[in-house]
Parts: structure tokens; C-alpha cells; sequence
């Protein structure tokens, strides 16, 4: 099968995808919709994926753009004559991709798009729209994206859950005591954030509450991974909160040294608004890590009674800071909840076995769809 791989930029979950793709056996071509200066991911495509040139992934773009791209997305179809369009997120490439006509077009939510973007702004809404009328199967990461895309008129039998996963050798547990003696935290209660310093994840509200539960528990201390757009704002909470040496600031982290961060720290947090299934939050409960997160829907199909981590009214930082407080002093019961997370990654997280949902979702948007050679025109088969 010939597969046309559709993204926004190049993230380290693209390059997981492809990876993974090219081990299939499929013939893979990659295609960016625009590349932001903000990088987070250095590695090179694999060798066996054709990268496409086009006008195309070279600068960020504006919904301006989109008719040049459009016609020249067709080109890039005619000439690659793909078996399957894989594109996604769905308000923007997802929305490139079915104004071009192509079919059959697998389009795949990342979760935050279908979930908030779209209910932020009504051109996405109306793009969302569009996008899933003409998509033939829809890829999302949890129920909650499901649900979402039935009240936009999606039908729930075109809809494959696959909720990516980690690879369960890399993400295991282990011990942390490196990390902890190189920072002289031995014997502290680490905590650790790595969400990107954007609005939607929260890390503002991490940060107060961390300000607030230091000022009664001295011996906390935080792993403070990532990056972004609030970042002063997040500095000047610590500062001001006077628990910045407190805090680690690690930046970006590459994926090869992740497991030493969750297997240092004592419990994960994340105060996202909006997510899908959090790929963090999997590779936390893979490390064996108790988590603590925000009650949003996404977080509540992982650890709705489960005895792996405790949830907290999303944005409430007083809630957040009783909640770290609650562990760090009851950390007896921590080591039970770190078996649990591991064996609720195994069961529900374990990437090889995920992704084949990935692969049966392009056979059944080929089952769906009488191909006519790539040229944006089909006819529709009945769903069995």
C-alpha cells in the first residue's frame, strides 16, 4: 500500500509514526504543512520515507494560503497517486486535504483540535466541518473525540480509537537515583511537569500550586521540563513564589533520556485543559509513576477509579497543591500506585500493539472507497 502521510509540522510524535510505518513494508511518503520556529524534534525521517517538496513545509502559513496549497496538494497527488491520504490534525490539514477531493482520506485527531481549538475559533469549527464531511475514516485517541466528532455529524462506525501508546521497553521502571544525587535531591519529593509552557497545558497552574504546597512541605521539589510561550510568566510565579531554587529547569529533554526523568521523580503532574490520551501520561504510567492530573475528559478514561493516580478540578491550583501534599505525605502508598500505572500501561499503552489499530483503519477506509487512481474522484461502497 502506498501511503501519503499528511502533518502539521514535524514533532517528535511524526517521527514516531513514520518509523513505525516503514517498518511495515508499506511505501511511505511524508508530507509538512508548514515548519514554526519553535523545533522540537531534531531527528532525521527514516531512510525508507520519501519526503515530498512542495510549496509547502517551509514557513509557518496562514488560512490565506490555503488555495496555493491546495492546488499544489493536487499536484503532489497526482504524482504520488497514494492508496490512502493519512492527514491530521483535523482543522487544518485534515481541511487541506479534503478540499483537495482526494479520497479515501484518513483524517486523525490530535486530540486538543477536535476537543478546544475548535470551539475557540469558528473558522477551525467550520474547517472541523468540512473536514470530517469529506473524511471516509477518523482517527482519535480516546472517547472523548468520538463523542465530539458524532456532534459535528461524524458517524461513530468510520471512527477507529487508537490511542497511540509507548514503546513499553524504553518507558519502564526503573531506578532514579542517578538523576536525584546529580541534583542533590536524594531525599526529597520530586515532582515532575514536562508539558510545552503554552495556555492549554496548564503549567501556570503547576506552578502556583507548587509555590503554595512548598510553603508547607520544605522538602518538595520540582522537575520543570519544556518550554514555550509563558515562559516568564511561569519564572516570574517561582520567583515571586521564592521556591525558584527549588526548581530544576530542564528545557527540552530528548526522548532517549525521558525515562531518567520520570524514574526520578516521585509523582507526575499535568494540569492540561484539553487532551486526548496524553502520550506524557502514558509514559509516566509505564515508568511505574504515580500520577496526579487535571479531571478533563481525556485523563478521566485513563484513571477514573483506577488506583494508579488521583484527579483534580482542572485549574484549580489549590486543589493541585492539597493533592501533592497528600502524597508527599503519604508516600507508603505510593510504590502499590506505581504498580498499578504499570500494569494499566500494559494493558492499554503498549504502542506495538496499539499501532496495528493505525494499519486496520487504513484497510478500512480502502474497503469503503473504490480508488480511481488517485485522482480525487470515488465511489462509495456500502460499510460492512
Amino acid at each position: 500500500m502506498r501511503i501519503l502521510y499528511f502533518t502539521r509540522d514535524f514533532s517528535p510524535h511524526d517521527y514516531r509514526f513514520l518509523s513505525t510505518l516503514a517498518r511495515t513494508g508499506h511505501e511511505i511518503y511524508s508530507l509538512f504543512l508548514e515548519r514554526t520556529s519553535h523545533v522540537v524534534e531534531d531527528r532525521s525521517l527514516p531512510k525508507e520515507v520519501i519526503q515530498v517538496q512542495w510549496k509547502g513545509g517551509n514557513r509557518t502559513v496562514s488560512w490565506r494560503d490555503f488555495p496555493a496549497l491546495c492546488q499544489d496538494l493536487k499536484r503532489v497527488l497526482r504524482s504520488v497517486r497514494p492508496d490512502v491520504l493519512h492527514a491530521g490534525p483535523v482543522p487544518t490539514v485534515a481541511f487541506l486535504a479534503a478540499m483537495s477531493g482526494f479520497h479515501p482520506l484518513v483524517s486523525m485527531s490530535w486530540g486538543s483540535d477536535l476537543l478546544r481549538d475548535i470551539d475557540q475559533d469558528p473558522i477551525q469549527y467550520r474547517a472541523a466541518h468540512y473536514a470530517l464531511k469529506k473524511s471516509d475514516v477518523l482517527i482519535g485517541d480516546c472517547h472523548a473525540v468520538q463523542q465530539k466528532a458524532a456532534k459535528l455529524g461524524f458517524p461513530a462506525e468510520r471512527v477507529v480509537l487508537f490511542p497511540w501508546g509507548v514503546d513499553l521497553n524504553q518507558f519502564s521502571p526503573g531506578p532514579g537515583d542517578v538523576l536525584r544525587s546529580q541534583l542533590g535531591w536524594q531525599k526529597a519529593f520530586i515532582l515532575l511537569s514536562l508539558r510545552s509552557w503554552e495556555p492549554v497545558y496548564g503549567v501556570d497552574v503547576i506552578a502556583r500550586a507548587f509555590v503554595r504546597a512548598a510553603q508547607q512541605e520544605p522538602g518538595l521539589r520540582l522537575l520543570l521540563l519544556g518550554s514555550g510561550s509563558q515562559s516568564e510568566r511561569i519564572r516570574d510565579i517561582l520567583l515571586r513564589g521564592q521556591v525558584e531554587k527549588r526548581v530544576f529547569f530542564g528545557n527540552q529533554v530528548s526522548n532517549a533520556m525521558l525515562p531518567d526523568y520520570y524514574r526520578a521523580a516521585d509523582l507526575y503532574l499535568s494540569a492540561s485543559h484539553s487532551d486526548g490520551s496524553s502520550v506524557s501520561l502514558m509514559e509516566a504510567l509505564a515508568c511505574g509513576r504515580p500520577v496526579l492530573v487535571s479531571d478533563i475528559a481525556g485523563n478521566r478514561e485513563w484513571l477514573e477509579n483506577s488506583p494508579a493516580g488521583w484527579l483534580f478540578s482542572d485549574g484549580d491550583e489549590n486543589a493541585l497543591a492539597d493533592g501533592i501534599l497528600n502524597a508527599s505525605r503519604n508516600r507508603s502508598k505510593l510504590d502499590e500506585a506505581g504498580q498499578s500505572a504499570r500494569k494499566l500501561a500494559e494493558e492499554r499503552a503498549d504502542w506495538s500493539r496499539n499501532f496495528q489499530k493505525l494499519l486496520g483503519a487504513y484497510d478500512l477506509a480502502v474497503q469503503i472507497q473504490i480508488p480511481t487512481g488517485g485522482t480525487g474522484k470515488s465511489e462509495r461502497l456500502p460499510v460492512k
